[in-house]
This record gives structure tokens, sequence and C-alpha cells, in this order.
């Protein structure tokens, strides 16, 4: 299997070229990071940027609207600020509106009996349903979050390179949110001059992809962590379990900036403006004082989060997560009503891209948890399929990177815009 990635590493090299300068890298060490990304000329989102052709194309429909990659400007601030107001809930309030959903998801599982599942699929109805209430400020009814789920799904499978984009999928979901614009049942629009096409494609982007994909990723990832945690009811342990999945699991990746104008690294680099650079958070995270990958929650008894190289929302100068306030409680709601109601079992190997969706069984008070040799074969299975899984990536990661090359949608777009 590691030819297979090694192959699959070299051909996206070969095809998507080899833009881009690492941060923390050659150019730039690990104590300029947070500097770097903090300048003001590292403010350019997408355009100029080849990379970006392929993030729009795994984004569509509609990634000229997705906040994360509009350019710096009033489109951008209104967008912003649209976001913060529907975010800018009490924390009591995000708590209650997580766990409730929590709790109806988990109602449909079996109480007398242990349940084998794949955890990022279980939190995915659990965000679809917090986030659809944000936006409505109505109860999430089942047909709308089926839509929204398989819009998310399908976003985050082809991420992944596991399959390739279904647009049939996520142009339901666009037109339910048209009609609900249209039709003024829809509390969050955009002001004029955007359009009601633009408003859905900003809420499908930034509430019904971005947000059920990232939640329900960062559960999944937490939820393997706490297997045979019990301090369910102390808000600090849970807060400590979280940060430490976060670290040695980043929510990010890597994510690209354009400079605007060039950056003096020190006296003997300077980035020239129009450089793409790529930050890594995962790469980032591994220096400093909690350089570690060992999993160890207690560390943050001691060690202060300024201190440790640890952005798990990002950096505030530059477009940090806008739900940084309210992810973390709701997280916390979550992981306490799962692990008040099931045990978390799982052998399967634990990566930060978590390919397998997270298999793990859920196991009632009161009944018997899984077996080592069902364990084993859990492991066995999933170590099985990776190589499958890896083989897709392969054949769709290289096809979706040729067509998007092909189809230029970041590209094209700002050609259209500057005519």
């Amino acid at each position: 299997m590691r030819a297979v990635i090694r192959l699959r590493e070299w051909i996206f090299e070969k095809v998507n070229g080899a833009e881009g300068i690492p941060v923390p890298g050659p150019l730039v060490g690990a104590e300029h990071f947070e500097r770097v990304y903090s300048d003001p000329a590292a403010d350019g989102r997408s355009r100029g940027a080849g990379l970006s052709d392929l993030f729009w194309y795994w984004l569509a429909p509609g990634p000229q609207m997705h906040q994360e990659h509009l350019e710096p400007g009033e489109r951008y601030r209104t967008v912003a600020r649209t976001t913060r107001q529907v975010l800018a809930i009490p924390h009591q309030r995000s708590e209650a509106l997580a766990a409730a959903a929590a709790s109806r998801v988990l109602e449909t599982l079996p109480a007398q009996r242990r349940s084998l599942l794949r955890l990022r699929d279980l939190m995915m109805p659990i965000w679809a349903e917090v986030y659809y209430e944000l936006v409505f400020g109505e109860p999430c009814p089942r047909d709308a979050r089926d839509l929204i789920v398989a819009n998310a799904h399908d976003v985050v499978t082809a991420l992944k390179g596991l399959s390739l984009r279904h647009l049939d999928r996520r142009d339901r979901l666009t037109r339910y949110l048209v009609e609900r614009i249209e039709n003024g049942t829809c509390p969050v629009v955009l002001p004029e001059p955007f359009t009601a096409q633009e408003t859905a494609w900003y809420l499908q982007g930034a509430f019904f992809n971005t947000a059920v994909v990232q939640m329900s990723e960062a559960m999944a990832h937490v939820l393997l962590c706490a297997q045979g945690f019990t301090a369910v009811d102390d808000d600090d342990a849970i807060d400590r379990l979280i940060d430490e999945t976060l670290r040695v699991h980043p929510l990010f990746g890597i994510a690209h900036r354009i400079t605007s104008a060039p950056i003096v690294v020190d006296e003997h680099v300077t980035l020239p403006a129009g450089s793409v650079l790529l930050f890594n958070y995962l790469a980032y995270q591994r220096t400093g004082p909690a350089a570690d990958e060992h999993f160890d929650p207690d560390r943050w008894l001691t060690l202060k989060r300024r201190d440790a190289h640890f952005l798990p929302f990002g950096i505030t100068a530059n477009r940090a997560c806008p739900a940084r306030g309210s992810a973390p409680v709701m997280m916390r709601a979550v992981t306490r009503t799962v692990l008040r109601r099931f045990a978390i079992s799982s052998s399967v190997v634990h990566t930060r891209s978590l390919p397998s969706r997270g298999p793990a069984y859920l196991t009632p008070p009161g009944i018997k948890g899984p077996s080592l040799t069902l364990l084993r074969r859990l492991r066995a299975t999933d170590k099985a399929q990776d190589f499958g899984r890896s083989l897709k990536q392969l054949v769709f990661g290289t096809w979706m990177v040729l067509d998007a090359r092909r189809q230029k949608l970041c590209a094209t777009y700002f050609e259209e815009v500057m005519q």
C-alpha cells in the first residue's frame, strides 16, 4: 500500500505542479509561522493560485461564494458579518442545541445491544440539525437533514479522493435553499446586490458544507480518542480531551494564501508578492513544547495554549474559523451526550485524514463490550479495506485533479470578472 501512496503523491505533484512555499519549511521556519500567517499581506484567497482551481472544483457549486475563498473587500466583509450574526449565540444556547440534536440522533440506536458504525456518519445528522436550526430558527425536518447530509458527505468523500463528485446531490440542496430564500422563509439572507442564488451558495458552503463536514470530522476524532474516558461530568477534563485530539489530529490540514505584497521573514528571506504560501497546521503543531505525537490530555494541566504551537481554529488576524467561539462548547456537549449513553471501542488505525470514517463499537451501559477477537477482526478488516481505499484515491484523485485543471473554475471566474 505504501507503493500506491507514493505513486499517488507523485502523480498529484506532476499533474498539479509544485506550486507553493511550505510553511514551516526551508524558507519560513516554525518560529515565523504565526507572524507570517498574521501579516496583512498574506490576504489573498484564491486568485492567482493554480491550486485554487482544485479547491473550487471540490467545493462546487458556488465556490466563488464560499467565505473561505472570497477575496478581501466589501463582499467578504458583508458575508463575514452575516456569518458572525448567525453564530453569535450564548454558550448556554450552543450547548443545549448540540446536546438536543445529539440526543435525537442517538435515540435511533439500539439501547439493548452494541452497535458497529462509522463515527463520522453518526455525527453528520447531528451537525446538519444544529446548523439548520441556527440558520432557519426552527427544528430541522428529516427531508432537509437528508439533503444536508448527502451534500456534506459528497463533498468530503470527493475531497478525500474516495469518490468522484455527484453535483446532482449538491444541486438538490441548492434548489431547496433558493426556494426557501425566494419564498421568504429563510431568515438569513445577504443584502443586495447579492442574489438569492448567491445567498444559497453562501449558506450551502459555510454552514451545510464546511461546518457540517469539519464538526463531523472533529467529533469522529474526539470519540476515537475518548475510549476509556470516564470524566463525562468534568467540563475541564472534556476540554483537555478535545484540545489534545485537535493537537494530534488538527481540524485543518494546509491553508493556502497568496501574498498581495512582499513579506520580510528575516534579513535573509523576503517572500515576493504573488507567492503562494502553504501553511501546514500539522507540521507546525509538531514543533514547539508539544511537538510529540503521544496522546496525553493531561499535558494541558500545565501547558498553556499560548506557549504551545497550537492553532485549533486558525489565527485571529487572518480569518480564523468563525465558529471558534461556539464550536468547542458544542463539541463538549456532544462528547458528553455520547459518552453518557455509550462506551466507545475501536481498533482501527487512527490517522488525521481518517478515510475509514472511524469504525467503532458503541456499547450501552450494562451491555458487554466487544471481545478482543471482535476488535482484532475489526482492525484486520479495516486494514484490508485500506488498500482498496488507497487505490480509489489514486484513481479518483488523479481524475479529479486533471478535471479541475481542465475546467479551471477559479481562473476562469477571475478572468470573466476582470473583463
